[in-house]
């Protein structure tokens, strides 16, 4: 029986799905079997799907590889760390500096909108989050790179950790609050993972 060459799998759609705090590009084809990559140089997130599977199902599979998914973007943000960049004394302190500035008077706007409050905030350097929050003893954590960028960035961050106040994960009660509080944060969040990382 002569062999038969499967046709080439054609794009149907493309679309932006939001996964939690992941911003997922979704292409769906005629092919059988979905894919997932990270996407050299900023770490972005592409998955191929089957024409019929639903959203649900591809973000059921993504945050089964959600761990694998930080893991490849921790690697890039190592790979692309600009030699000439370095975190001098001079850059810390400037860095503490700008956002110890900032938080009192970004506490005092969104204090009485998110109606919590955290208990301490810190800084500690990250190589793959801008922030991070433990929502049992109510301390937040922020990466010193923010005072060294856009003031909006560490705004926006400030206000995704203090949602995390009323709600632990990002699902569907994070994403509404969210969207009451700040309504382009998902503007905000993909221009800021497209910033350069530094150790």
């Amino acid at each position: 029986m002569p062999y038969r060459r499967r046709p080439k799998a054609r794009t149907v759609s493309r679309a932006i799905l939001c996964v939690d705090d992941l911003e997922v590009s979704v292409t769906r084809k005629t092919m059988r079997n979905m894919y997932l990559r990270i996407k050299l140089p900023a770490g972005n997130i592409e998955v191929t799907a089957p024409v019929r599977m639903s959203d649900e199902k591809i973000a059921a599979f993504v945050r089964e590889r959600r761990d694998w998914i930080e893991r490849q973007r921790q690697t890039i943000a190592e790979k692309a760390v600009p030699s000439s960049f370095e975190w001098t004394d001079e850059r810390k302190r400037l860095a503490k500096a700008n956002i110890d500035a900032q938080l009192p008077v970004l506490l005092q706007r969104w204090e009485p909108v998110i109606g919590r409050k955290p208990t301490h905030i810190t800084l500690r350097l990250m190589t793959s989050r801008w922030g991070s929050c433990t929502p049992a003893t109510g301390r937040i954590r922020l990466n010193p790179q923010l005072g060294l960028m856009d003031q909006r960035f560490l705004e926006y961050v400030l206000v995704h950790e203090m949602t995390h106040l009323w709600a632990s994960g990002h699902g569907a009660e994070f994403q509404r609050l969210m969207d009451e509080y700040l309504p382009n944060w998902r503007v905000l969040r993909r221009d800021l993972n497209r910033e350069m990382v530094w150790r």
